[in-house]
């Protein structure tokens, strides 16, 4: 994978989760950065590029044909958010 400026490769994490027997493989930009932030009536999710590239790229995983309703994915300060940010959680879930 290559950045859109130039021809160096963009660095990522990549993390396989099994869910439901369907291995599922999310992607971190290295320079990715996502903060979630509660302010009371709305949740706000900022990010620059390589961090908005991330969220799409996970929800596009969870998007995924073979995916099972009920895939989720839990991102907090520890593990792919901004130290002080709040929970966030992607989930699918295929019922009206």
């Amino acid at each position: 994978m290559t950045s859109g400026t130039g021809s160096a490769p963009i660095e990522s994490t990549h993390v396989t989760a099994t869910i439901e027997g369907a291995g599922l493989r999310f992607s971190w930009d290295a320079d990715s950065r996502i903060e979630v932030r509660n302010l009371g009536a709305e949740v706000v999710i900022e990010a620059n590029a390589a961090g908005l590239r991330t969220l799409a790229g996970h929800l596009l995983v969870l998007a995924g044909e073979e995916v099972p309703d009920g895939a989720h994915l839990h991102l907090e300060g520890s593990n792919g958010l901004e130290d002080g940010s709040i929970g966030l959680v992607l989930e699918r879930s295929d019922e009206e």
